[in-house]
């Protein structure tokens, strides 16, 4: 329709920052928005888009950028913390979602390699989605938080293994048997992370400290690597993305992956913007309305299946039914991996644009709920807990407090340890107090207790842990945390039990902290505006004059 390119991007991204402001305000991913634009704007709809080489370079951009970030962030250290937790929740969940989609689809008549396509794209979450949305809820470094991040990556690296292994298999020649197909591709895979080793080694680390003197030289690097890398998978017979994944793990290692990954969101998040638009303008209104019934059914099976598996999984492993709840909702959605994957599939073949828009479609409607029951997760979990103790052990042992001698003897029961919390502490400690402090890092928890705290991992939102605490025993409940929400669920549970004692609570705004001094709240604690206060009365009394000064 556009015959000027220039027109026709200012059209498309013009559109697509006006619905991602309603998909904002609807509290909604821009995945979400993005992929509505495209159909909106494609033929089936306005017009406004249709094939254009411009358009598929940017898309595929996006995605090399996406898998080079997948990898620059890769953290195998997220899962080591967290156990062996991460991984069985990982794969289990993929395991079981695969096997289960797998057989749904067979019996919606599909066949064989469409119903594994379908299964397999069931399997993955967003990782983007939900760190934003744990972000936002400043939950990632919460125990559910942590698990959750540590399963998606787990998650992560089966997408890449998953592609290299289709694209192989879709390669596959009748002159060379499996067998010689599969050395081949060995052979080919090993001479990569050779490669790869190579560079982390010997040539990354000094070349990426020289270039480190000029930022933009760094990124432009970065950039570089990243295309180079997924130019350098399509050549060796795998995908761009599997290029692009290991371009990124090459840096991982380095001090420079922070800012690179940091700088390389935008840019990335950009050129996602088309691929989105790609995906949508590709697919027909009228085919989509074809596939709303066993979207349907797969929808609901990924909302509600995927987290049930989760639940059972880390119940079993000993975690309580409310670390299971909110960790299985991050899988209660699939991704823009599962897109990607339906996008191979196609190019390769195995797939007809009718089960693209299959999946496109369960992307649609699962991302936009899982995003309230994300967001909405705590009431959720306070109407759902009484059903949910099928799910948890008798004693949930991973995170059963241990009570020491000290622990049952406190004065005081403080809620955060994080910088203002750990200073509180330290001070009253200091002053005689007998503290147990209350964290919902686990990290910070274990380090607080090698230093000789009585300190247990909990979150302050949650009635059911508060009931364990020993608030008959304590003369104080102090929260540092200086969430109003947070404070205001402390509030209810220490009623609910009855306490008595007398409570302080901290606030980030004077306003917040009337509203808890009109409660009746003992003592109102104001971090930054205290010690402004006190710093002020510090600089004017030693201003006076020195017979003045008060000793």
């Amino acid at each position: 329709m556009f015959e000027n390119v220039f027109v026709q991007f200012g059209v498309i991204i013009g559109v697509a920052a006006a619905a991602g402001a309603l998909a904002q305000w609807l509290r909604q991913p821009l995945i979400v928005a993005f992929i509505a634009v495209g159909i909106l704007l494609g033929p089936s709809a306005a017009g406004w888009v249709s094939d254009s080489d411009e358009i598929d370079l940017f898309a595929r951009l996006g995605i090399a950028l996406l898998l080079f970030v997948v990898g620059l962030k890769l953290d195998l250290h997220i899962i080591r913390s967290v156990g062996p937790v991460a991984l069985a929740s990982g794969l289990g969940q993929v395991i079981f979602t695969s096997v289960i989609g797998y057989l749904i689809g067979l019996a919606l008549g599909m066949e064989h390699i469409t119903a594994l396509y379908v299964a397999v794209a069931l399997t993955f979450s967003s990782t983007i989605i939900i760190v934003k949305l744990l972000s936002d809820k400043r939950e990632v470094d919460s125990l559910h938080g942590r698990i959750a991040v540590g399963f998606l990556i787990v998650q992560d690296i089966v997408v890449v293994l998953v592609m290299i292994g289709l694209t192989a298999f879709g390669q596959s020649s009748t002159d060379l048997n499996m067998v010689q197909e599969g050395l081949f591709i060995l052979l080919k895979g090993a001479l990569m992370l050779v490669t790869v080793a190579v560079l982390m080694r010997y040539v990354l680390p000094p070349l990426l400290h020289r270039l480190a003197h000029s930022a933009e030289l760094l990124m432009l690097f970065a950039i570089a690597l990243a295309i180079l890398g997924a130019a350098a998978g399509d050549a060796l017979g795998f995908s761009k993305e599997v290029g692009a994944f290991l371009a990124g793990i090459s840096i991982a290692s380095t001090p420079y992956r922070e800012l690179v990954a940091a700088r390389l969101v935008s840019l990335r998040d950009f050129l996602l913007l088309f691929f989105f638009i790609e995906l949508g303008a590709g697919l027909e209104l009228g085919t989509l309305g074809a596939q709303l019934g066993a979207a349907s059914l797969f929808s609901v099976f990924v909302l509600f299946g995927n987290p049930l598996i989760v639940m059972a999984i880390m119940g079993y492993m000993g975690y309580r039914k409310r670390t299971g709840f909110l960790a299985g909702l991050a899988v209660a959605q699939i991704s823009e991996f599962s897109l990607i994957l339906a996008a191979l599939g196609l190019s390769l073949g195995h797939l007809q644009q009718e089960t693209v828009g299959l999946i496109t479609l369960v992307g649609l409607i699962t991302i936009s709920l899982s995003t309230y029951m994300i967001l909405y997760s705590h009431p959720l979990y306070e109407r759902l807990a009484p059903y949910l103790g099928l799910f948890e052990r008798k004693i949930p042992y991973r995170e059963a407090g241990q009570p020491d001698g000290e622990a049952e003897n406190a004065d005081i029961l403080l809620f955060g340890l994080g910088r203002f919390g750990a200073a509180v502490a330290d001070n009253l400690r200091n002053r005689g107090y007998r503290i147990l402090a209350v964290d919902f890092d686990p990290e910070v928890v274990r380090l607080h207790t090698r230093e000789g705290y009585a300190a247990r991992y909990g979150d302050a939102e949650d009635p059911e842990f508060i009931a364990t605490l020993p608030l008959n025993q304590v003369r104080w409940v102090i929260s540092t945390i200086r969430d109003r929400g947070i404070n205001s669920m402390l509030l209810s549970g220490l009623s609910q039990q009855g306490y008595s004692g007398r409570i302080a609570l901290s606030s980030a705004h004077r306003h917040d902290a009337k509203l808890f001094e009109r409660d009746g709240i003992d003592l109102v604690l104001v971090p930054y505006a205290d010690a402004a206060k006190e710093a002020a009365e510090r600089i004017q009394a030693a201003d006076a004059p020195p017979g003045n000064r008060s000793r």
